[in-house]
């Protein structure tokens, strides 16, 4: 792992700049589909910290994740979030980091809202997409998720705590935290889900969740699981959180590693 280094680059696109690094093991077969990360509320690139290179050590594929415009080193977001914001991801940002790097297909990963994300990515491109994989996502908003929502905003207003999330996303810090909290905590999003997404996935599929996340019952999963056609795989880890990947990174990247191993 030690000898896998990330590149960096910038899309950019009407005025505005988007972060991507890639991370390619030495020895690694072209013709497979890279992996695509897609973070989490109040993540970024750097917040995925060494877990794209054991992905990339023990898959033997190309990496790619980027910052959400908004978040970490991608340019501020020109407004507040809209309620419609999973969809227009796939549609709009995701679609220009496709474009840039001419990937004709992909394996996507997502991390909670990125999971969400990653569910309707798989359903917009069935043909580019081989293969999904979700990390503690939300099917839909449930009272745990904005029970959870609610314990991190007062967290958050205690001192120090939005000068930590400073250190990933510089003076976008407090937008990034009001796009998680006002959008999912509106009443607007109350009905969000992913029904009209998840049908639409026809490629392999791997479900993790931890047993014990503090913002989604394993209700959510299952749906996920059952919803979706094509081959399914579902774990739930016993023990484990809302980041199963920092957790245990050793077992989630060896479930990866053994769900992507006949993906093309």
């Amino acid at each position: 792992m030690d000898n896998i280094q990330g590149n960096s680059t910038f899309i950019e696109m009407q005025g505005l700049k988007v972060y991507v690094k890639t991370w390619q093991p030495e020895k690694i077969n072209p013709d497979l589909a890279p992996i695509i990360l897609m973070h989490d509320s109040l993540g970024s690139v750097d917040l995925w910290r060494d877990f794209p290179q054991q992905l990339a050590a023990a898959t033997g594929r190309s990496i790619y994740a980027y910052d959400r415009l908004g978040f970490g080193q991608s340019s501020a977001h020109p407004d507040t979030l809209k309620i419609d914001f999973v969809q227009t991801e796939a549609r709009q940002i995701f679609k220009a980091v496709l474009e840039h790097f001419n990937l004709h297909h992909f394996i996507i990963m997502g991390h909670s809202v990125g999971g969400g994300m990653s569910v309707v990515i798989a359903a917009a491109y069935p043909e580019q997409c081989v293969g999904l994989i979700t990390i503690a996502a939300q099917y839909e908003v449930e009272e745990l998720t904005l029970a959870g929502i609610r314990e991190a905003k007062v967290g958050f207003e205690q001192a120090g705590q939005i000068e930590r999330l400073a250190r990933y996303h510089g003076d976008k810090a407090q937008w990034v935290l009001n796009a998680w909290t006002e959008t999912w905590l509106s009443p607007e999003f109350r009905d969000w889900n992913l029904s009209e997404h998840v049908g639409g996935v026809n490629c392999p599929s791997l479900v993790i969740h931890g047993a014990l996340d503090e913002y989604a019952t394993s209700a959510q999963p299952q749906k996920i699981f059952q919803s979706v056609h094509g081959q399914a795989e579902l774990q739930i880890l016993e023990g484990l959180h809302h980041m199963p990947h920092k957790e245990q990174p050793e077992l989630v990247s060896a479930l990866i590693a053994d769900f992507v191993q006949d993906l093309k």
